[in-house]
């Protein structure tokens, strides 16, 4: 049965209305039952304050450590959190490094290590501005909140889609810690850790490690290799100190660092069959591929921070100093298969008309950012934060093509440079005018400045008298003012309505993909204005809360990514405009003391709104349903929604928990869907994946007072396989998602 994406919008506004309207009636009946299973109150910064998350004026969904805990068991990356959150999907060509966010439909596809992403990634108040830093593993984390919409005043430039916000556990005076370890399919092993303590003198620390592990389990069937790919090796670590004697000076210190070497993803030739978004039965083996490139994967990253307060009475005046670094490189056979029937007489699977193994490296990366906000702490109804942050980035990047038919040597070499200086001054201010309405408004000022080169040294195209080209350089900047208004209007002690106008601002882009081409596209900024309203209900006498929101956006001169086609040409392009709207509910409850159901549900309807864009087409047949473009072999896009913006995402976790004499046993539960998506700006029938869903289970068993944790768990326990990516080159190459795993784990907390 299918039910339509009207009935669904009519449906879920009707229930949070009524939901709403009686509120009250709800609290009045439950007050009669005893007060032992409340919800938990939910305190996120997403102001740079600690607020309760039901009085912010933001579409926020946060995930609690227990949540976290239970939806990334076994060994994952950051792309754990797909789907699991409204409006929120994450995916990736380069597995698990560069993860690229969407959030409401609004991300970018490119896969250069110099894309800029409008959803922005902050961890502990530092952004981690280069694709690269986002995949750093989650663990020891307190919390990760998820802000839709524009959050250009308070967070800067490259937030106009939103931020997903993660903030570790932090030091304190008391002594705590756990250590946790699992065992699973594929050898997979993970083991991390954590203590703090507190030290007479007002200083405390703490230090969190993660160590992950997974074997090789597919084979090569062109050499015959077995258990050739898909292992790797990975640590983190995190070492915190903090200072806090109870006076006005407060101090928190934090060092961390990531270390991987592994695979790259593996890219599947011809899994796509041919007039269907499927995958094509005649190739698709999960624990098989052929490759006659090389495969591998390394990174290693450090990092660090301070954060210095001071408590100034009625004032706080806070400095953050953030500092960011990466060496990585990422090699893989691009065609995902054998051969180059354009060259030599045999290829593999399907048809391959020529071969494509190609590596890009970021040598040298760093990042340097300062904070200096002033935060007031008044007992009046008038309250604000102003500040002054500076961004410094400077990062090389090496893009090399390899002969893999003829020795494997290099035959392509492009060289990328890029310094970027940003700066920007902001101010907010909420302001209470009786006991039930509170306004509130921000405003920024950025500005971003871009020097960037890029050169060709060797070209793969040489046989055909293609040679060095460039230096080519680019020096882009821009400045913009962004802001945001709210209301809210507090109709009782339960439930909060609230309207929130925002407008969001993205640097200009820079694409530099010489190894097919010889020019260097850049993207124009983008700016981008969001209206959203919604409803925040605490219901059942705080066993049950409600929040939910519509919103619309435009996005004025759009950075899309041309990905691909018959000229296997990468560039940055400004579309007119980008439309979306949809809605977000968010639902816990806790029907009994013993079981707490946490549901999320997202509606995103995306649209390119230009007349006159059109992008190359497929760089291998496939069938494509929009009208041909001015230039041969081009398709307008006009009317397309963006690329990986699926219309529903929606997440359930039960957790059921039950007291014996010996402790507690507790069977969790999650689920996660997402609907169909295009994985291109045109529309073709292979380049579209079907929907996606995955369940997740872990049943377990708490003894000793609550210290000792024993558990299994399983992850895609359907076993559901989809192609969840494709590349737009020489034939119908995709990638799908991870396998079905089990595994045991243990737990001790201290």
């Amino acid at each position: 049965m299918k039910i339509s994406n009207v009935s669904i919008l009519a449906s879920t506004i009707t229930f949070v209305m009524g939901a709403a309207l009686a509120g009250q009636s709800f609290a009045q009946d439950a007050s009669e039952t005893s007060d032992s299973g409340l919800l938990e109150e939910v305190l996120v910064t997403a102001t740079k304050r600690s607020e309760n998350i039901q009085d912010i004026p933001i579409s926020i969904t946060a995930l609690s450590s227990a949540e976290i805990e239970q939806i990334s068991a076994g060994v994952p990356d950051i792309r754990f959190m797909n789907g699991r959150v409204a409006n929120l999907t994450i995916e990736s060509s380069f597995g698990r490094v560069f993860p690229r966010f969407y959030i409401r439909g609004y991300g970018n596809t490119d896969f250069d290590l110099n894309a800029s992403q409008p959803v922005s990634y902050v961890v502990d108040e530092i952004v981690q501005e280069n694709p690269m830093l986002k995949g750093f593993p989650v663990f020891d984390v307190e919390r990760i909140e998820v802000l839709r919409g524009p959050q250009g005043s308070l967070f800067g430039r490259n937030t106009p889609a939103g931020i997903v916000k993660v903030d570790s556990v932090k030091p304190t005076d008391s002594t705590d810690g756990y250590f946790r370890a699992s065992y699973g399919s594929y050898n997979q092993a993970r083991v991390e850790g954590a203590f703090g303590t507190g030290f007479d003198n007002g200083w405390s620390a703490r230090l969190s490690i993660l160590y992950m592990h997974q074997d090789d389990y597919v084979n090569n069937g062109f050499t015959g290799e077995k258990d050739a790919y898909e292992g790797f090796d990975e640590w983190a670590g995190r070492f915190q100190l903090a200072y806090d004697n109870g006076g006005k000076f407060r101090a928190l210190f934090n060092l961390h660092g990531r270390n991987l070497d592994g695979s790259a993803i593996l890219f599947r030739a011809n899994i796509i069959q041919p007039g269907a978004p499927r995958l094509n039965p005649d190739f698709y083996d999960r624990k098989t591929v052929f490759f006659d490139g090389q495969n591998t994967q390394e990174l290693d990253q450090f990092g660090g921070f301070a954060r210095l307060e001071w408590d100034l009475g009625d004032l706080m005046l806070t400095s953050i100093t953030g500092y960011e670094s990466l060496d990585a490189f990422s090699r893989g056979d691009i065609d995902g298969g054998f051969g180059g029937c354009f060259v030599v007489d045999e290829c593999g699977p399907g048809f391959i008309p020529f071969d494509a193994e190609t590596a890009d490296g970021m040598p040298d990366h760093s990042q340097w950012t300062q904070e200096i906000r002033l935060t007031s702490n008044y007992d009046g109804p008038f309250n604000w934060i102003g500040g002054f942050f500076y961004f410094n980035e400077d990062f090389a990047i090496d893009t090399i093509n390899y002969s893999t038919l003829f020795g494997g040597g290099e035959n392509g070499l492009v060289f990328q440079d890029q310094k970027t200086k940003a700066y920007a001054f902001f101010g907010s201010a909420s302001w209470d005018l009786s006991d039930r309405w509170q306004l509130g408004a921000g405003i920024r000022y950025s500005h971003d400045e871009k020097d960037y080169s890029a050169e060709r040294t060797l070209s793969p195209l040489s046989f055909l008298g293609v040679g060095p080209i460039g230096p080519i350089f680019a020096d882009p900047d821009d400045s913009r003012v962004t802001w945001d208004l709210s209301a809210s209007f507090a109709q009782n002690d339960q439930v909060n309505w609230y309207a929130r106008v925002a407008t969001g601002f993205r640097a200009p882009s820079i694409q530099g993909r010489l190894l097919f081409g010889d020019t260097v596209s850049v993207a124009d900024s983008e700016t981008s204005t969001s209206y959203e309203g919604g409803i925040k209900a605490s219901l059942a006498d705080g066993r049950a809360r409600v929040n939910f929101n519509l919103f619309t956006y435009t996005v004025d001169d759009a950075q899309l990514t041309a990905v691909g086609g018959q000229a296997n040409f990468n560039q940055v392009i400004n579309a007119n405009k980008v439309k979306g709207s949809g809605f977000e509910l968010d639902l816990q409850a806790r029907p009994t003391p013993d079981l707490l159901i946490t549901y999320s549900l997202g509606y995103t309807d995306t649209k390119i709104k230009d007349d006159g864009l059109a992008v190359a087409g497929c760089g291998a047949p496939c069938t494509v349903t929009n009208p041909p473009g001015p230039v041969e072999g081009s398709f307008l896009v006009n009317g397309n929604p963006l690329p990986q913006a699926p219309k529903i995402t929606s997440s359930l976790i039960i957790d059921w928990v039950r007291n014996i004499d010996s402790g507690q046993i507790y069977v969790k539960g999650d689920w996660m869907y997402r609907s169909k998506i295009n994985f291109v700006l045109y529309e073709a029938l292979e380049y579209r994946g079907q929907s996606l869903s995955e369940v997740g289970l872990r049943v377990g068993y708490r003894f000793g007072d609550g210290h000792h944790d024993l558990s299994v768990y399983g992850r895609n326990i359907a076993d559901r396989t989809e192609n969840i990516y494709t590349i737009d080159f020489n034939n119908l190459t995709g990638i799908v998602n991870d396998p079905r795993t089990w595994g045991i784990e243990y737990a001790w907390r201290y």
